[in-house]
């Protein structure tokens, strides 16, 4: 497989890696909190704009694009914040398989 190049200068963007940490809301659901793990430098761009009609109402998500260096704790379902923005994570891979970067496929929370 060819390599990709990404140049480090890219990685200019900080994020806020968080992770899911679910508790008991005694009715039987949940509540999810948001524990930071790490604060990691990305190259952050949209890709991709949806806006569609579901349920009686419109549902708009953007989708973004984050390229990080390896870390063996990111997966999907953890989220990006920068700084009122959340970006879930939707899937990870390494790109070209060598190991040296990660690209995340994100999908924008609305508030």
């Amino acid at each position: 497989m060819a390599l990709t190049f990404i140049g480090a200068g890219l990685l200019r963007t900080p994020l806020e890696l968080e992770t899911p940490v679910l508790s008991d809301d005694g009715a039987g659901g949940h509540e999810t909190q948001w524990h930071a793990v790490a604060t990691v430098m990305a190259a952050l761009e949209p890709v991709s704009a949806l806006s569609r009609f579901a349920a009686a109402q419109q549902l708009e998500e953007v989708s973004h694009r984050a390229i990080i260096r390896k870390r063996g704790d990111v997966r999907a379902g953890m989220r990006f914040r920068r700084g009122t923005r959340s970006l879930v994570i939707m899937t990870v891979h390494d790109p070209d398989e060598t190991g040296r970067y990660l690209t995340c496929m994100l999908r924008e929370e609305l508030p």
